[in-house]
């Protein structure tokens, strides 16, 4: 007899909701070619199509509308379960940090599963730098945390990867011909580091036109149109732009956000909840954003 994978339930059920495939994929934070696989996976399952072309959209067959109905009660048990069996090992709080360039697009699903799964844990959030948020995981300030930084004495697993690029305002004008005016943090940022190890490989000429310690300050002079700088695309937002290398500019390496905790945490909460995540996240599809 055959299981049915309640990620897949969990996906047809909130393209139902959304009614659209991208709708789902902005839902569920996953690309749209990772939901489109999904369902291509549930149809091979099931032996029958689930969606058929209804002009220039994809709408449930009936057998797919059939199998969405008994998915929302079968998700609705399986939640139900999660929340209620074992309720005691998942009480208490979980101090959890994430830098603030992926405070809205990686940290909220995290926290949703969190908030799904283990409704009665409470969560304090700190949002910092990076090396900010390793320092105070290391000193047992913070008990997981989001961080592009890797360290072998931790234990981690990647949550997304991401392409890192050039970024600058949406109006601003590029000169090729002027030194590249870059807007950079200090000394511990990895993005600083990549992106001066990028220019040195090339000819170009640039010089460091700002310098700020947050990410904040960042946002802002990039906003202000005073250079580029280079973060990863979680960074973009909707008045700046991308310069690639057809302005002349050097490929960048891409970004992996991790999850890291304590390898000597003795806390069974941290150990549980970080287990649940890892679980999760590593069942999911492979995506970059």
């Amino acid at each position: 007899m055959k299981n049915l994978d309640l990620d897949l339930l969990r996906t047809l059920v909130t393209i139902e909701q959304t009614n659209t495939f991208s709708g789902a994929a902005d839902a569920l934070y996953r690309t749209q070619s990772a939901i489109t696989q999904q369902m291509q996976r549930l149809e091979i399952q099931l032996g029958c199509p689930l969606f058929q072309k209804k002009g220039r959209r994809r709408v449930l067959t009936p057998q797919g509308q059939q199998l969405a109905d008994y998915g929302r009660r079968l998700l609705a048990i399986n939640d139900e379960a999660l929340r209620t069996v074992g309720q005691k090992q998942m009480e208490g709080q979980i101090r959890f940090g994430a830098p603030l360039d992926v405070a809205d697009t990686i940290l909220p699903p995290v926290l949703t599963h969190i908030a799904r799964y283990a409704p009665k844990v409470r969560l304090e959030i700190r949002v910092d730098r990076s090396p900010f948020l390793m320092d105070a995981l290391e000193s047992g300030d913070i008990d997981l945390t989001i961080s592009t930084r890797r360290d072998s004495g931790l234990n981690g697993f990647a949550l997304r990867t991401s392409p890192t690029a050039w970024i600058c305002a949406a109006d601003y004008v590029y000169n090729k011909r002027a030194p590249l005016p870059l807007i950079l943090a200090d000394e511990r940022s990895i993005f600083r580091q990549i992106a001066l190890q990028a220019l040195e490989q090339t000819r170009l000429t640039w010089h460091i036109n700002y310098l700020a310690p947050t990410l904040v300050g960042i946002k802002a002079a990039v906003r202000a149109g005073l250079g580029v700088t280079a973060r990863s695309v979680e960074f973009l937002g909707a008045d700046m732009r991308v310069l690639g290398e057809a302005d002349g500019l050097p490929p960048l390496p891409p970004m992996t956000y991790m999850l890291w905790t304590r390898k000597d945490t003795i806390s069974p909460l941290t150990l549980h909840i970080y287990q649940m995540l890892k679980q999760h996240f590593e069942q999911m599809e492979p995506e970059a954003a």
